[in-house]
C-alpha cells in the first residue's frame, strides 16, 4: 500500500468544526492518508473528498461484513489486530489489503504473516517509548525487515502510547527510519507560513509532512515533474520550495518556486490555473511530485509558459490527445461534419460502438495489427461516447480504481442474449481451427510455457525445475489454529457465527438431515446431468466394489485351503469382502481382513462451486466401504442452501447428514464433534490452503483422535507428447488442469519434439486458451508452467517418476508399454483417448489425488481409504509346539520373561498332556 506510506498517517480521533474538518480533509486528500475507525466512518464516509486515500481501523472482534464494505467503499485497506486476521482472511479480504495492528512483541511472528502478503504493520510502541528513542529505531527496523519493506514498499507505521503530541522531529526521524508516524487530527493544525508557529499542543501538519524533504542544490529548491491527472502524462519540470508546497497544499492550488522571480502562482496572469490532485516526494525524498488538474475556462489550457502547449515537452499524444481533440470538436466541430453527426446522433454513434466491437471480437489473433487497428476504432468511438456525455478519461481510470478496490464479487458472466451465439462460435472454433500455426502466430503465441532442453539442464537447475512452489504451511496454520480452538470450545454456537463470517450464511442449523434427493432438490436438477450422475456413479461404484472383492488376495486365500468360508461364518464377513488367509507353517494359520472406518467426514468444496463429482469421488468408496456415518460437509450458498446436485449424491451414497460448512470450521466440527455435528474418526476430500492446514492440525491433536487422508496442494498434471500427438489433443489437457486455478502445476514433456512440432501444441494451447471462460485463470498458470524437451522415451518416464504428478498422460506411441514404466503418479490416463477429464468424473477412477510430489507416497482415495486392516492369527496345539520354542529363545533375548513364560506354561501344559496320554 505504497499510497498510504507517507511521513504522516492522520488518526481521525474526534469532530473539528465544520469549515476546519473540511480543510483538514482537503490537505490531506492531496498528500497524506487517513486513518478512520469503524465506528466514525459511517458518519463521516459521504464527506470523504474523492482522492483522499484512507484505511479503516476496525473493531475487535473484527466484523468480516464490515471489512469488506469499507474496502468496496474505496478503502486502501483494513487495520485489524492478528487475531482477527484469519477470518477477514478466509471472508475474502485480501491479504495485500490487510494491515496488522501490533504491539513491539509481535516482530517475532510478523515474518510468517508477511509472508501471507499482508499490505503492512501499525506498530504500537510500548508505554514510555518515543519516536526519538534508539530502541524505536530497532524495532522499526525489525518490522521492516519481517515485512520486506525495502523490497515491495510495505509500510510500517508507528504509535506512540503516550498522549505528548509529536515533533517535527519525531516525525522526520522516523521518515528517516523508513517509517510513518500516526498523529490524531484532533493534534494537527494548518500553519499558513512556512516556520511560523503552530498552536500550542498541535503539530503542523504541512510541516511535518515536508520534514524528511532535503535539497542539495545551493538555493534550497526542490525538481519538481507536473503530471496531468488524465493517464499521468508529464507536462515539464519546474521547482518548489517548502512554502510554495505549503500554499499548494493548502490551497488546492498549484504554486511552484522560480529561480528568478520567487513564489510563481501558476495561472495567476493567464488563468490558466491548476488544482492540484496528488503531491508526492521520490523515494530518497529531494525531488517532488505534483500531479495537476487543468482548471477549464482559462484563455488556454496549457501549461508550458512559452509555447502555451498543453506540456513543455511537446503535444499529447495517445489517448490524452484523442481527448483533447474530441473535446474540441464537441465544442466547435463544423456543422455536417461526422464527429458533429456522432455527438449530435446517439443512434448512430451507438451503432458505431456495436460495430466495431464486434469486428474486434471478430479479429484473427494471429493478426496481431488488425486487432490493434480494431481496438483503436472501438477507443475512439467509445471515447466519442464519454466526451458526449461530460466523462473524462480520468473519470473512467477513477471508475477502474474504484472497481479494482471492491473485494465482493460478481461473477462476470456475460449477458445471456451476448454468449449464446458466441458460445457456438468458439466450440466451432475450437473444432475447426488448422492446426498448422502461421509464422507471425508460432514465433510468439501469447499463452507460452517456459522450454528448457534436457541437455542443457545441470544438476542443480533440474532440482529447481521439479521442485513445487513454496506452500507457506505454519503461516496458514497459524491462522487456522484460533478456528479450531473456537469450534473445539463453542461447538455449534461458534460453528454457526463462522459460516456467517466466512460463508455469508446465517443458518439456523449448520446440518441437513435426510432424505436429500427431495422432489423440490430433483426438479432443480437438469434431467441430462441426473442421467450423467447415475452413470457416474454406476461406474465409481463397480471399480471401487472391485478393489474390496480383490483387495484382501483371495488366491492367496485360496492357496491356504479354502479356509475364508469358515472366518466369514465366525465374523460376518460378506461374500464381496476379501480376506487374506494362509498357513505359515503347519497349525498356524495368519489372516488379514477389513474392517469399515465406523465414522467418516467427506469434505467437498462448495459456496459459489457445484461439485458433485467430487462428493461421488467420496461418497462412493466410503459407502462401498460401509461405513456406518457418514458425514459430508460442505459450504452453503448464500441463502443457506446446497447445491441440489451435491444433495443428490449425499442421497444416493447414503450420507448422515449434510454439514453445511466449509473451511477450518468445517474441519473442526467433523474432528471433535458438537452437538448436532457427529464426531467422525476420518477426514478425506480436498479443499484450500485453510482446509488443508486444518486437516493437518486435527490430525495431530490427541483431543480429536483423527486421521486423514492426505496432504495436499495445488492441482497438477504432467502430458507425455511425441511426434505421433495430436497437438490439439496435448493443448486440451494441459488446459484442462490449467482452468483450475492460478497456482496449478501443467507439465509438458516432450520426446524428442522439434521446435515445429512444439510451436503447433503451443498454437493449439493458444487459440483454445483465449475463448476459454476462465482464460485469465488460465493465463496465470501457464505463465509458471514448464515444457522440458527430453531426447527419448526412457528419460522422459524418469522425469515424470521424478517429479510424481497427481496427473500423469501419455500421448506418446505405445503408451501401455510406457505406462509399465510409471513408479510414481496419482492416476495415469493411457493414449490420446483418455483425456484427464473422464477420470475427473466418470470412469471409475477417483479424483482425489496425492499432489506437490506425494505421490511418492500416498496413494489416492479408493475403498481402502474408508477401511482398516485387522489381522488375526490361530494356533493348533501342533502349532503352538512347533513355533512355541523359538518364540521362548526371542523373547529371553529380549529380556521379557512374561512374553516367555506366556508359551512356556502353554508348552508344558502340552507336555504333561502328552505324557499323561502316555501312561
Amino acid at each position: 500500500m505504497t499510497s498510504l506510506a507517507t511521513p504522516v498517517l492522520a488518526l481521525l480521533d474526534g469532530v473539528r468544526p465544520a469549515e476546519e474538518e473540511k480543510q483538514l480533509l482537503a490537505v490531506l486528500s492531496r498528500a497524506a492518508p487517513l486513518l478512520i475507525p469503524q465506528q466514525a466512518l459511517k458518519g463521516i464516509a459521504q464527506s470523504l473528498p474523492a482522492s483522499l486515500s484512507y484505511a479503516v481501523l476496525l473493531s475487535s472482534p473484527a466484523d468480516t461484513s464490515a471489512a469488506c464494505d469499507a474496502l468496496d467503499a474505496g478503502a486502501e485497506a483494513v487495520v485489524a489486530s492478528a487475531n482477527d486476521a484469519p477470518q477477514l482472511l478466509q471472508s475474502g479480504v485480501p491479504a495485500s489489503r490487510l494491515i496488522l495492528h501490533v504491539d513491539a512483541r509481535t516482530s517475532t511472528s510478523l515474518p510468517e504473516l508477511a509472508d501471507n502478503g499482508v499490505a503492512g504493520a501499525l506498530v504500537t510502541l510500548p508505554e514510555g517509548l518515543s519516536a526519538s528513542d534508539a530502541q524505536t529505531g530497532a524495532l522499526v527496523a525489525q518490522f521492516r525487515e519481517a515485512l520486506d519493506s525495502k523490497q515491495n514498499g510495505r509500510p510500517v507505521f508507528v504509535e506512540v502510547a503516550s498522549a505528548e503530541v509529536p515533533t517535527l522531529d519525531d516525525v522526520a526521524r522516523l521518515s528517516q527510519l523508513g517509517a510513518s508516524l500516526v498523529v490524531k487530527t484532533s493534534q494537527l493544525d494548518l500553519v499558513k507560513e512556512d516556520k511560523a508557529q503552530s498552536k500550542q499542543g498541535t503539530l503542523d501538519l504541512v510541516g511535518a509532512l515536508v520534514s524528511p524533504l532535503k535539497s542539495d542544490r545551493a538555493d534550497g529548491l526542490f525538481p519538481t515533474t507536473v503530471v496531468a491527472s488524465s493517464l499521468g502524462t508529464s507536462l515539464g519540470l519546474v521547482y518548489s520550495s517548502r512554502q510554495s508546497i505549503r500554499e499548494s497544499l493548502l490551497t488546492g492550488s498549484a504554486v511552484y518556486q522560480s529561480r528568478t522571480r520567487g513564489l510563481w502562482r501558476k495561472g495567476e496572469s493567464s488563468g490558466a490555473t491548476q488544482e492540484v490532485v496528488r503531491l508526492r516526494f521520490d523515494c530518497d525524498t529531494d525531488a517532488v511530485e505534483f500531479t495537476v488538474r487543468q482548471r477549464k475556462g482559462a484563455q488556454h489550457q496549457g501549461f508550458c509558459h512559452l509555447t502555451e502547449r498543453q506540456g513543455c515537452f511537446g503535444p499529447l499524444a495517445g489517448l490524452a490527445a484523442l481527448e483533447s481533440t474530441l473535446v474540441s470538436r464537441k465544442e466547435s466541430a463544423p456543422k455536417g461534419s461526422y464527429t458533429a453527426r456522432l455527438f449530435s446522433d446517439p443512434a448512430l454513434l451507438s451503432a458505431k460502438i456495436r460495430e466495431e466491437a464486434a469486428e474486434l471480437v471478430e479479429a484473427k489473433d494471429e493478426d496481431s495489427q488488425h486487432v490493434a487497428f480494431e481496438a483503436a476504432d472501438l477507443l475512439y468511438f467509445a471515447l466519442a461516447r464519454c466526451v458526449r456525455a461530460g466523462v473524462s478519461l480520468e473519470d473512467v481510470e477513477r471508475s477502474l480504481d474504484a472497481k479494482a478496490k471492491k473485494v465482493s464479487r460478481r461473477k462476470g458472466d456475460a449477458k445471456p442474449q451476448f454468449i449464446q451465439e458466441e458460445t457456438k462460435k468458439d466450440v466451432s472454433t475450437i473444432a475447426s481451427a488448422p492446426a498448422a500455426p502461421s509464422a507471425a502466430a508460432a514465433a510468439a503465441p501469447s499463452f507460452h510455457m517456459t522450454s528448457y532442453k534436457l541437455e542443457d539442464v545441470d544438476d542443480k537447475q533440474r532440482t529447481e525445475l521439479l521442485k513445487r512452489p513454496s506452500i507457506k504451511t505454519e503461516a496458514v496454520m497459524d491462522l487456522c489454529r484460533p478456528i479450531l480452538k473456537s469450534v473445539k470450545e463453542r461447538g455449534d454456537e461458534a460453528l454457526l457465527e463462522l459460516t456467517a463470517k466466512f460463508d455469508g450464511a446465517k443458518l439456523d442449523s449448520p446440518v441437513l438431515r435426510p432424505p436429500f434427493a427431495t422432489p423440490d432438490v430433483l426438479a432443480k436438477i437438469k434431467p441430462e446431468v441426473k442421467v450423467a450422475i447415475d452413470q457416474a456413479y454406476k461406474n465409481i461404484y463397480a471399480f471401487h466394489l472391485a478393489q474390496k472383492k480383490t483387495g484382501g488376495n483371495i488366491a492367496a486365500s485360496q492357496a491356504a485351503g479354502g479356509k475364508g468360508a469358515e472366518l466369514q461364518a465366525q465374523t460376518g464377513e460378506r461374500e464381496d469382502d476379501a480376506v487374506l488367509e494362509m498357513e505359515t507353517m503347519p497349525g498356524v494359520v495368519c489372516r488379514r481382513f477389513a474392517r469399515p472406518i465406523q465414522r467418516v467426514g467427506l469434505y467437498v468444496p462448495g459456496g459459489t462451486a457445484v461439485l458433485p463429482s467430487t462428493a461421488l469421488m467420496l461418497g462412493v468408496p466410503a459407502q462401498v466401504a460401509r461405513c456406518p456415518t457418514i458425514v459430508l460437509a460442505t459450504p452453503p450458498r448464500k441463502d443457506g442452501s446446497i447445491a441440489p446436485e451435491v444433495l443428490y449424491v449425499a442421497d444416493r451414497v447414503g450420507a448422515s447428514c449434510v454439514l453445511k460448512a466449509g473451511g477450518a470450521q468445517a474441519v473442526g466440527a467433523m474432528a471433535y464433534g458438537t452437538a448436532k455435528v457427529p464426531k467422525v474418526d476420518k477426514i478425506v476430500g480436498p479443499g484450500n490452503q485453510f482446509v488443508t492446514a486444518a486437516k493437518m492440525l486435527v490430525q495431530n491433536d490427541t483431543d480429536a483422535l483423527v486421521s486423514i487422508d492426505m496432504p495436499a496442494g495445488p492441482s497438477e498434471v504432467l502430458v507425455i507428447a511425441d511426434e505421433s500427438s495430436d497437438p490439439d489433443f496435448v493443448a486440451s489437457d494441459l488446459l484442462s488442469q490449467a482452468e483450475h486455478g492460478p497456482d496449478s502445476q501443467v507439465i509438458l514433456v516432450g520426446i524428442a519434439l522439434t521446435p515445429e512440432q512444439l510451436g503447433r501444441i503451443e498454437y493449439a494451447l493458444d487459440r483454445q486458451a483465449r475463448v476459454l471462460p476462465r482464460c485469465e485463470t488460465v493465463r496465470k498458470a501457464i505463465e509458471k508452467s514448464l515444457t522440458i524437451i527430453v531426447p527419448d522415451r526412457a528419460e522422459a518416464m524418469r522425469w515424470s517418476n521424478d517429479y510424481a504428478p497427481e496427473h500423469l498422460i501419455i500421448q506418446a506411441a505405445e503408451p501401455e508399454e510406457m505406462a509399465r514404466g510409471v513408479i510414481n503418479a496419482g492416476s495415469i490416463f493411457v493414449g490420446p483417448w483418455s483425456p484427464e477429464s473422464c477420470g475427473d468424473y466418470a470412469s471409475g477412477t477417483n479424483h482425489t489425488l496425492p499432489t506437490y510430489g506425494l505421490a511418492r507416497q500416498y496413494s489416492g482415495v479408493s475403498t481402502s481409504t474408508f477401511e482398516k486392516n485387522i489381522t488375526s492369527q490361530s494356533l493348533t496345539a501342533d502349532g503352538l509346539r512347533l513355533l512355541g520354542p523359538h518364540v521362548v529363545h526371542l523373547a529371553e533375548c529380549e529380556e521379557l520373561e512374561a512374553h516367555a513364560n506366556a508359551v512356556r506354561l502353554r508348552l508344558a501344559r502340552l507336555a504333561q498332556a502328552t505324557s499323561s496320554a502316555a501312561k
